[in-house]
């Protein structure tokens, strides 16, 4: 028997739309948007609530340093780039790396992707200039195009449609590949071993030397590597198209609650975390697990009162607070923050965004990051965590499975003249394939000493 949502609950869903609502597009066609909006409330949902209800009792144990959230993907997906080849790439990146984390910290690794669903950003101003013609700004492929020309960059509603199927047949894809053998941990491990077999990486021999012999002695001892063959793979990404995950919540019949069925995972930006705004209004309205990114500007008062809105009662796994303060900002403003939030007793899980607050602009002009910077901030999370007994919960990373030239630096030791080589992001700069796997080695030396 199904049950229905309570009237409460149904014009509560709508409240959003009498708030504030920070980084919209100015879409032109109101009812071509109402068209869009009410063909996606009829699409079958992308995720299902009670897999939602897993990943919220995962990340609970995450909370408690039972567990451990590696978060990675694209900046912003591109329709363009969703096929079977870079899905497939980022999803072995990102089992790659969970497979050194799991061994370093000797725990279980939530793994989520950034993708199936991270078609849009914010933007700093509304609108781009170039050589004196002003257009709108690209807000991301579920709004508009990058090409600088009117007939892309005007926001187009039917571009909602295309993130739902494209988002769905990614889904498809992370579904066949984690439970069809690929992620079985023997090839994730020999992966790791050509990664390692590079002398560039001589430093992490020793601790995939050490995988080696755990996963013989393992063999030795009989253990039934047949349920080591797939993983669970949650999928994540800003909620920040108002009218898409609205049109995407939906009310489950077990319970009569509503979920957002357009990622197990949804987060809040920086830029919309507003306590009186549009986009904590729909969310606190959801039963999924909730991430708020916070920046170097946040304080404990702001936090809390996030936590009033988002989670009043202390759900464990409900909130998820991921931190991008910059490597130079994180040791000064999280302990304060850290402080204030434990002392209020309502769990929160704890994660590192060491991509966001890190970005400069290289001497060539490229928008990018620097490797040891990125590592720097993760570094300073783990110790302002070990230096209050408080948890780090994991890690929110921007990475692609490719190899790509557009963070600086790491053992290939890429150089301003290599960004122009395979600079790919419309975007933000994202770590490569090697890059991800040194940081999970890193971090995994971390784990092992917290």
């Amino acid at each position: 028997m199904s049950i229905e949502a309570t009237p409460e609950v149904l014009s509560g869903l709508q409240q959003w739309r009498e708030l504030p609502a920070a980084q919209q597009p100015h879409w032109p066609d109101p009812e071509e948007l109402r068209h869009v909006t009410a063909q996606l409330r009829d699409f079958p949902p992308l995720v299902f609530a009670g897999e939602a209800d897993s990943l919220r009792d995962k990340l609970a144990m995450a909370a408690r340093g039972e567990a451990f959230l590696l978060q990675g993907g694209d900046c912003a997906e591109t329709f363009a780039e969703s096929t079977a080849d870079r899905i497939r790439n980022k999803i072995q990146t990102i089992l790659q790396m969970a497979a050194v984390l799991t061994y370093g910290a000797s725990l279980p690794v939530i793994k989520m992707g950034r993708m199936a669903g991270q078609y849009a950003k914010p933007r700093s101003s509304d609108n781009e200039t170039r050589d004196g013609v002003t257009l709108p700004a690209y807000r991301g492929d579920a709004v508009n195009g990058h090409p600088f020309t009117e007939a892309d960059r005007i926001p187009d509603p039917r571009r909602l449609l295309g993130a739902y199927q494209r988002s769905a047949t990614t889904i498809n894809l992370v579904r066949a590949f984690t439970n069809g053998g690929f992620a079985d941990l023997r090839r994730v491990h020999q992966w790791n071993r050509g990664f390692t077999a590079n002398p560039a990486y001589a430093r992490y021999e020793v601790l995939a030397a050490e995988i080696d012999r755990a996963m013989r002695f393992m063999r030795a001892a009989g253990v039934d590597f047949e349920a080591l063959r797939t993983v669970d793979f949650y999928t994540s990404h800003e909620a920040l198209l108002l009218e898409y995950e609205a049109a995407m919540t939906r009310i489950d019949s077990r319970t009569g609650d509503p979920y957002n069925t357009s990622a197990h995972f949804l987060w809040i930006g920086e830029r919309t975390r507003q306590v009186d705004g549009a986009h904590v209004d729909l969310l606190s309205r959801v039963r999924n697990p909730i991430g708020v990114k916070l920046g170097p500007t946040t304080t404990g008062e702001d936090a809390l009162t996030l936590m009033d809105r988002l989670n009043p009662d202390g759900e464990p796994g409900r909130i998820t607070f991921i931190t991008r303060m910059g490597a130079g900002k994180i040791r000064d403003v999280l302990p304060g923050l850290v402080e204030r939030v434990t002392s209020d007793g309502r769990p929160v899980t704890w994660v590192c965004d060491p991509m966001h607050g890190n970005t400069i602009t290289s001497p060539s002009g490229y928008k990018t990051r620097e490797f040891a910077t990125v590592l720097d901030e993760v570094h300073g999370f783990f110790e302002v965590h070990q230096a209050l007994g408080t948890v780090p919960g994991g890690l929110h990373v921007e990475l692609t499975g490719d190899d790509v030239t557009e963070v600086l630096g790491g053992s290939e030791e890429v150089d301003d003249a290599a960004l122009a080589r395979r600079y790919e992001t419309l975007v933000d700069p994202r770590l490569n394939h090697q890059q991800s796997l040194e940081m999970a080695f890193d971090v995994a030396e971390m784990l092992r000493g917290h």
